[in-house]
């Protein structure tokens, strides 16, 4: 890493670091042209995004100005957020919070490499669709920094598993929220929570709990518990040929035999499942089924999903609308996005691979202004 590079990467992390609440650093990474890489973690756990792009130092330095970094003190507990906007934060209408899934990680990572700088993130959203009056908020995972070198280990911390839960997850959201409405000079007109993947389930869930959230965006979850999705990715497989009912029955009753240890283990962070990172704590937290939650929520919720998810399965998410219709209740948008991955990917025949993501980010954001 070049010195230059050094010194913007050891002044970041040390800008993470501070936890007066009343300090704010200002700090950004925006990308352009990005490229986005479909990751699915073991199967069907969790489909992640990762953009890379390639821009030059003067643009980076330009860029990394345009992030403010905040926290949440409180007593036993520090919650790090950072806000993006066009213009002033004060001068900001619309409030966007983004959760992003289950990736174990900073929420941007740097390398340089052949005298290019690179920059990778879990936010697959284009600012550039992001309008004019709205704040931007991202949340870190605990124990995580913003930033962390792409090339370098960075271990996860041990502070992470004791707080990879859908409580706390759901605890962050809605102290982040409750605080920047608290500082904000104006009041925003709308106040937005956007939640892909193990996102969605936080939207759901602080939905029920932060009466402030006008519009709700819940994209590739499902409405059953997350374990069902196993069972049923196996019965597909019998269903398209690839499996006999008696292999099939066999894999079953191994997830079975799993889920039963995860259930008998519900507060480990020393046994995982489906990856290395996902502990049975954050296994028996997630496998509360959203659809409870997303029943008590009353304002406007905007669902999406892939129809060529393969981290949830479709049949999991048409159960949102089925009961929402069986509820009689009339809040929700429904969207099937056909052909399309858990993170709004397409495979071609020719072998390429087009992003639409920001399409559903488009539809979304036009859908929240006519809501």
């Amino acid at each position: 890493m070049s010195n230059i590079l050094q010194s913007i990467f050891s002044f970041t992390i040390n800008l993470i670091k501070t936890q007066d609440k009343k300090r704010e650093t200002k700090f950004s990474l925006i990308r352009y042209n990005e490229k986005g890489h479909r990751i699915v973690k073991s199967n069907i756990l969790t489909l992640l995004v990762l953009i890379i792009c390639s821009i030059s130092f003067g643009q980076r330095a330009q860029i990394i100005k345009s992030f403010n970094h905040h926290s949440v003190v409180l007593k036993n507990d520090t919650i790090n957020y950072h806000t993006y906007s066009k213009i002033s934060i004060d001068s900001t209408k619309n409030l966007l919070v983004y959760l992003q899934g289950s990736k174990a990680s900073s929420l941007y990572q740097i390398k340089e490499e052949e005298g290019k700088t690179y920059f990778g993130t879990v936010i697959p959203l284009d600012f550039k669709l992001l309008p004019d009056d709205y704040l931007l908020v991202v949340i870190s995972k605990k124990g995580f920094p913003f930033l962390t070198e792409m090339d370098k280990e960075f271990p996860v911390p041990k502070i992470y598993y004791e707080n990879q839960t859908l409580a706390y997850r759901t605890f962050q959201a809605d102290q982040v929220i409750n605080d920047i409405v608290k500082n904000h000079r104006n009041q925003f007109k709308k106040i937005i929570a956007l939640g892909h993947s193990e996102g969605s389930d936080v939207v759901a869930k602080v939905g029920t709990i932060n009466k402030k959230i006008t519009h709700f965006g819940y994209w590739s979850g499902g409405g059953n518990t997350q374990f069902i999705d196993f069972i049923t990715f196996v019965k597909n497989k019998v269903d398209k040929g690839f499996l006999s009912e008696e292999e099939a029955q066999t894999e079953i009753n191994s997830i079975l035999a799993d889920l039963k240890k995860i259930m008998t283990n519900p507060n480990s962070i020393d046994n995982f499942w489906q990856g290395y990172t996902n502990s049975y704590k954050r296994w028996s937290s997630f496998s509360e089924p959203p659809i409870d939650n997303l029943l008590k929520i009353d304002k406007p919720i905007f669902a999406a999903i892939g129809s060529k998810d393969q981290s949830v399965a479709l049949e999991s998410a048409y159960l949102i609308p089925i009961e929402f219709i069986r509820q009689k209740k009339e809040n929700l948008t429904f969207k099937v996005y056909p052909g399309l991955d858990h993170g709004f990917g397409k495979e071609l025949e020719n072998g390429k691979f087009e992003k639409h993501f920001n399409d559903v980010f488009q539809d979304f954001l036009n859908w929240v202004n006519d809501n």
